[in-house]
């Protein structure tokens, strides 16, 4: 039957995807991705390539005890097939790659597929790819750019067609951002990020402020106010006021003046 197939790497995925966004692989926990979207990006470029309807999409990943929730989610969407290898002490997948050959070779001779997208880098899918060819199928092999890097030169060449995909076209991915605040990288490359904040420098809340001077409005000011609270505190040791009358009556004003200002 004339249809097409996708088998994802999730592992692949994962490793790649973080670090087009964030520019180093990430660990899971700080990679968020969005089951419903990933899918219909997959469905379209499978349909694109292929020009036939889909047959299911298969996603591999490995798991040391029972599937996470992110997997579960995207077991959960239509038309999507979860296989699950094992994940070792040292957090090696182990068994995904048998998976991913077994049902390659073994759709391939039911005739369940004519075309299939391959989202992986694996060198040991070499051989599968090349038998499944021999059984009629043409294999379009996706990348995470760039692919020289990430995939492996072999299995490029055993493909009948190879793609890549870029940051902006991970748009169902996104990064947690180091200081945990919630925003991520998302479909963009992090060069950006870096040049927005490029000539600024902290605040004393730890966002970036205009620098002004060589210094920030908001480091000045925090300066500002800590002398401030130190002149206080002598000018009450002196007189034997109260500080906090000093804010309303304005007394200390005549110390500040001896000082010369701040």
């Amino acid at each position: 039957m004339d249809r097409v197939a996708v088998f994802v790497d999730a592992g692949y995925l994962y490793a790649e995807g973080s670090r087009a966004l964030a520019g180093r692989p990430l660990t899971r926990s700080a990679v968020v991705l969005d089951p419903p979207s990933a899918v219909s990006v997959l469905t379209r470029f499978a349909r694109e390539q292929s020009g036939l309807p889909l047959l299911r999409i298969y996603w591999y990943d490995g798991t040391a005890h029972r599937p996470t929730r992110a997997q579960v989610a995207v077991s959960e969407e239509a038309g999507v097939k979860l296989r699950l290898g094992r994940v070792d002490g040292g957090g090696r997948q182990k068994g995904v790659d048998a998976l991913m050959a077994s049902d390659l070779v073994g759709l391939a001779r039911n005739r369940a597929m004519t075309d299939c997208v391959l989202l992986t880098g694996d060198d040991e899918l070499r051989l599968a790819v090349a038998e499944i060819q021999q059984l009629g199928v043409r294999v379009h092999l996706l990348a995470v750019a760039p692919a020289p890097r990430s995939q492996s030169r072999l299995l490029r060449q055993e493909a009948d067609s190879v793609h890549e995909w870029s940051a902006k076209d991970l748009v169902f991915m996104s990064c947690r951002s180091p200081d945990s605040s919630g925003r991520g990288w998302t479909g963009g490359e992090p060069g950006a990020r870096r040049r927005e904040t490029r000539g600024m420098s902290l605040r004393s809340d730890g966002l970036p402020g205009e620098c002004v001077g060589g210094r920030t409005a908001g480091v000045r000011e925090v300066t500002r106010q800590a002398l401030r609270r130190v002149l206080i505190r002598e000018f009450a040791a002196r007189t034997g006021r109260h500080p906090r009358l000093l804010a309303h009556a304005g007394e200390c004003e005549g110390l500040h003046s001896e000082r010369g200002g701040v």
